[in-house]
């Protein structure tokens, strides 16, 4: 590295420094010390500074102190350190600097118009929420998502910038962009959101800030890096944040200062333009045809290519998708028309491999109805056969049909079995999509995905409305109704072993799951048959059994073997855990749970918060501020992260009296779990309709309230023994 690129670096810091120093004098001046200071939905007050620091900036005030401590971070020298020091004080004034925008502004990026970026929530503008943090965890645990890819800058044309994010999107990447970029995607109509992966931050550079607050949450939310241990921090995200820059066109100054913060959190810098290269740190690639090669390379992602005949891509980055009535060709089920789907095991020799069939109108034969969208009755029979296959693995492979139709661009599916709903754009069908398509992406992820159990496959797709009634009749209730028998017999006490599950380890290395037949993967996501599919599936992977044994506590749910396993697969962090205590010793969380449960002492009961809920809950703290406390791998008594389907089992704290102790939860999470609560609480207690009892934000959000509410509805909470 030689002199001119040093004073490149610090001439960039200088340029963040005046404009800081003028902004933090001026917000002063004209909003007082007083005045709050904070990003939107997150538990972190300005999340980079945090970090670094340890110093929380909660106002106006602060952000003097704020300056003084980057102003600590700058040294000119001819050392690397201090250049990457400058480029940690660049970012610092860059989350002063954007942190002032929403002191003047709650919705400081809402001025450019939404229908122009083809996204639906100008929230995606700026500031990330943790809510939205916590959501990319799950997916990039499993390599979903596979890389996180910053793009700066303005491409020679809009055609090679589209050319350059589609192929990010395809592979599965988190693609965030940052100036006039930005114009470009929006040109070629790129669709873009969080939902997408696509996600415009803003023109300026210092928007850059709220991509490197992403990365430095993951090393607060799953990695409980303490606020303060700023090497800590460049550890965690240099191994577990795979993430890289790519800089179009000209830089200036204040680019590659900002790409000195990159590249000390290790995220390597890829440029268009001509810089003195750094070897794996700082490097040149002129030609845009290689820049995506180059990235890849330099971060070591790999990606996972499956072949499958289909017009319009086929991606994880197109899961969260959504097909509205305006952009709709096609429709089956929600409620219009009876959609269902199956998969089944069938005899190895007698099936045809990659044998895809459309027994009805497909979607373009169907335009005999007239002008509108076409809506057609569905039913989708997926058979697989192995030497490995098992009955109780169809329902794992089952769920994933909605996964890897969603993977398809233009494609929304939503619920399974029988309630399925699915949508396609006219988009998808102008470039020559049909309902074979389906079939061959199904055939094609059922075969790269589970090729260790699955050896042929075939799919049926029915659209006469007189046999999806009468297969589903016939054949799907039946088998539906079976599993379901079978199902229900499974419980903990059933069951000879438990199953680990390692796969958070990638961002939390001391959090341990424990998935039983009663007790789901926090994540919502890893049933314990999922746990027995994946062993299966990948023997050495991240789901290991766990012989039971006997317990030493049942109450508690306590076993031998699964602190053995805890304490060895945490390298010792944790020791022991109970399966069924929120207060003794309780399981630990990664980060990426659904929800969080926490006692609320006056009610005698506990309240559920779920990931949506934006709103202080009446505990006082938000989903964020709750979940600061748990993530990480820690055990916090008193406050737990779980799934969304763990709210309806008898083992859910059944130590502390189980699920009649809950006594507030946000009205769309207690509308989606009533079903399943009601009915396991009726069978405990004979209460009918408890959901009725329970408190949401739309009745009181306050203790006070929520006290007088519960009595006037006699909770049982408040007739059982002290919860503490």
């Amino acid at each position: 590295m030689n002199m001119n690129l040093f004073d490149i670096i610090y001439d960039g810091q200088a340029q963040y420094l005046q404009r800081a120093e003028e902004m933090v004098a001026k917000v002063v001046a004209e909003k007082g010390k007083e005045t709050p200071v904070k990003f939107p939905g997150t538990a972190y007050a300005l999340p980079c500074i945090y970090a670094i620091t340890g110093k929380k900036i909660t106002n106006v005030g602060e952000l003097e102190d704020a300056l003084a401590l980057a102003k600590e971070k700058i040294h000119r020298t001819n050392y690397l350190q201090d250049a990457l020091d400058a480029g940690t004080a660049s970012a610092m004034l860059a989350e002063i600097i954007e942190a002032i925008k929403y002191v003047y502004d709650e919705i400081p990026y809402a001025g450019r118009a939404v229908e122009d970026l083809n996204t639906t929530d100008e929230r995606y503008l700026g500031h990330i929420t943790d809510a939205e943090v916590r959501n990319f965890g799950v997916p990039l645990v499993t390599d979903d998502i596979p890389g996180v890819a910053v793009i700066i800058g303005e491409a020679k044309d809009a055609e090679t910038l589209a050319g350059i994010v589609k192929d990010y999107q395809g592979k599965g990447l988190l693609t965030f962009m940052v100036g006039k970029v930005i114009d470009q995607a929006v040109e070629q109509k790129i669709k873009m959101g969080i939902d997408l992966r696509v996600i415009p931050l803003g023109h300026e550079i210092e928007s850059v800030i709220h991509v490197v607050s992403v990365a430095i949450r993951a090393s607060l939310i799953f990695g409980a890096t303490p606020p303060g241990d700023f090497l800590a921090h460049r550890t965690y995200t240099k191994k577990r944040v795979k993430a890289f820059v790519n800089v179009f066109g000209p830089w200036d100054n204040k680019i590659i200062a900002a790409g000195a913060a990159a590249i000390e959190l290790g995220f390597p810098a890829v440029t268009e333009t001509f810089i003195n290269e750094v070897p794996t740190l700082l490097l040149h690639q002129p030609d845009n045809s290689k820049v995506v090669a180059t990235s890849l390379e330099a971060r070591n992602i790999k990606i996972k290519v499956t072949e499958i005949d289909c017009p319009v891509a086929v991606s994880s980055a197109f899961e969260g998708e959504r097909v509205r009535k305006d952009t709709m060709f096609a429709e089956f089920g929600g409620n219009k028309t009876e959609c269902w789907e199956l998969v089944t095991t069938g005899d190895l020799a007698e099936m045809e491999d990659h044998k895809i069939t459309v027994v009805g109108p497909d979607i373009d034969d169907a335009m005999f109805e007239g002008k509108g969208v076409v809506r057609l009755p569905m039913g989708v029979v997926v058979k697989v056969a192995g030497k490995q296959m098992q009955k109780d693995f169809e329902t794992v492979l089952e769920r994933r049909i909605h996964y890897f139709t969603n993977y398809i661009e233009g494609a929304m599916h939503v619920g399974q079995r029988n309630i399925a709903w699915i949508r396609l754009t006219k988009e998808a069908f102008e470039k020559g999509f049909r309902l074979k398509h389906i079939g061959e992406v199904l055939y094609a992820k059922m075969r790269s995905d589970f090729d260790k159990v699955v050896d042929k496959c075939e799919v049926t797709i029915y659209t006469n409305a007189e046999d999806v009634k009468r297969l589903g009749e016939e054949m799907v209730k039946p088998i539906y109704a079976e599993r379901d028998e079978r199902m229900g017999a499974l419980t903990d006490e059933s069951v000879d072993e438990f199953y680990t599950c390692l796969l958070c380890q990638s961002f939390a290395p001391s959090h341990v799951c424990i998935v039983t037949p009663e007790r789901l993967g926090l994540c919502g996501a890893v049933s314990w048959l999922d746990a027995k599919a994946t062993k299966e599936l990948d023997p050495m992977g991240p789901n290991q059994p766990v012989v039971k044994g006997a317990a030493i506590d049942e109450r508690l749910g306590v076993w031998d073997s699964v602190n053995e396993a805890v304490a060895t697969n945490s390298q010792g962090a944790v020791e022991k855990v109970t399966l069924y205590s929120i207060l003794e010793d309780p399981m630990t969380s990664c980060g990426c749970f659904e929800c969080i449960c926490g006692i609320m002492p006056e009610a005698n009961g506990v309240i559920i918060v779920n990931r949506e809920f934006g709103d202080v809950s009446p505990v006082g703290m938000t989903f964020g501020e709750l979940a600061s406390m748990t993530g990480g791998g820690v055990q916090t008594p008193g406050f737990m992260g779980h799934g969304r389907f763990l709210i309806g089992s008898k083992k859910f704290m059944s130590a502390e009296g189980g699920l009649p102790r809950i006594v507030w939860m946000p009205k769309e999470l207690k509308d989606d779990v009533a079903d399943r609560l009601n009915k396991a609480v009726f069978e405990m207690t004979g209460i009918e309709n408890f959901a009725d009892m329970v408190c949401d934000e739309t009745i009181a959000n306050d203790s006070e309230a929520v006290l007088e509410f519960l009595e006037s509805k006699g909770h049982p909470a408040l007739a059982m023994d002290p919860i503490m």
